[in-house]
């Protein structure tokens, strides 16, 4: 059953706390699931460690906890270190109920540091090869427990392009699922659409972002960090008229093969300049159109109250 979910990151940034560091978490949760109406949210710096008072917290909210992000040190670490490290999250996951981890690797990323995305880290083939071989290990981990380990394609990460997304596919599996994210497919210079029908058979989330172009260009041309472009505003939501992608088709796509998880807006913006309610309101109301014309949910279901 497909159901739609939101990212606390629009409210409050994990990556750069004073985005959003006025707002309440209690507006956070209210927003996200009384007035806008999404059937759950991802994890967040505002939410509680334990697992029991996460899931106490959710039920207050009548949100599901769907899972959240685990940084995977697997190039700097060994694989029973990353194994020792991941597990207290997949306790958290597992007690809210969770079946997908959230992971990319972050050990030698530039996402979080003030330098040009040109800076990031690039495997050749064998280091791909030996990289998915490790990965392929800790998803076989997770799925011993009962979750799923999604990777996450990123900006100024060793999978940003569609080729390294490409080339991660082929070295990974069959444990290893996909977190195909529209926008950082697009912002990483892929086609969202070619490069989802390309690997859908094994993608087991889906985050909806999306990008404005011309803050895209600018990152580039003036040699920005990733956090420049996001607190410049390169991302936005689904519907918004200033971003490039299409989402029409990508629904498309996830309906032929029979999607049937989460589709989460995970969206980042300064919440000063851009509204995260409008923001939100406006993606979930389009997704859910576009899923209901695909045939992706039943049309009645495509109607935003």
């Amino acid at each position: 059953m497909i159901r739609f979910g939101t990212n606390p990151i629009a409210w409050a940034n994990d990556d750069d706390p004073s985005l959003g560091a006025d707002i309440p978490t209690e507006r956070i949760l209210d927003e996200a699931g009384r007035q806008i109406g999404f059937d759950g949210i991802e994890n967040g710096h505002r939410w509680p460690s334990d697992p029991e008072a996460l899931r106490l917290l959710m039920q207050a909210h009548g949100l599901a906890f769907i899972s959240g992000w685990h940084s995977l040190n697997l190039l700097a670490q060994s694989v029973d270190e990353e194994k020792r490290a991941i597990q207290p999250h997949l306790d958290r996951l597992k007690h809210n109920g969770c079946t997908v981890c959230i992971a990319c690797e972050t050990s030698n990323s530039v996402q979080g540091l003030d330098a040009p995305l040109s800076a990031r880290p690039v495997l050749d083939a064998s280091g791909m090869a030996a990289f998915g071989a490790k990965v392929e290990q800790i998803a076989s981990f997770c799925a011993d427990q009962g979750v799923e380990l999604v990777y996450h394609h990123h900006m100024g990460t060793v999978v940003q392009s569609p080729e390294d997304i490409d080339a991660f596919m082929a070295a990974t599996g069959p444990a290893t699922s996909l977190l195909f994210d529209a926008g950082h497919c697009f912002f990483g210079g892929g086609d969202p659409e070619a490069v989802l029908r390309r690997h859908i058979s094994r993608v087991g989330h889906f985050h909806a972002k999306n990008v404005r172009p011309l803050l895209r260009a600018r990152v580039e041309c003036e040699g920005l960090s990733f956090m420049d472009g996001v607190r410049a505003g390169v991302f936005t939501v689904p519907g918004d008229q200033e971003g490039a992608i299409d989402f029409a088709p990508l629904m498309r796509v996830l309906a032929e093969h029979g999607y049937d998880r989460w589709i989460v807006i995970e969206a980042e913006q300064d919440p000063a300049e851009r509204n995260p309610l409008l923001y939100q309101t406006l993606g979930l109301a389009t997704l859910r159109r576009l899923a209901a014309e695909a045939g992706l949910i039943d049309r009645k279901e495509g109607k935003f109250s």
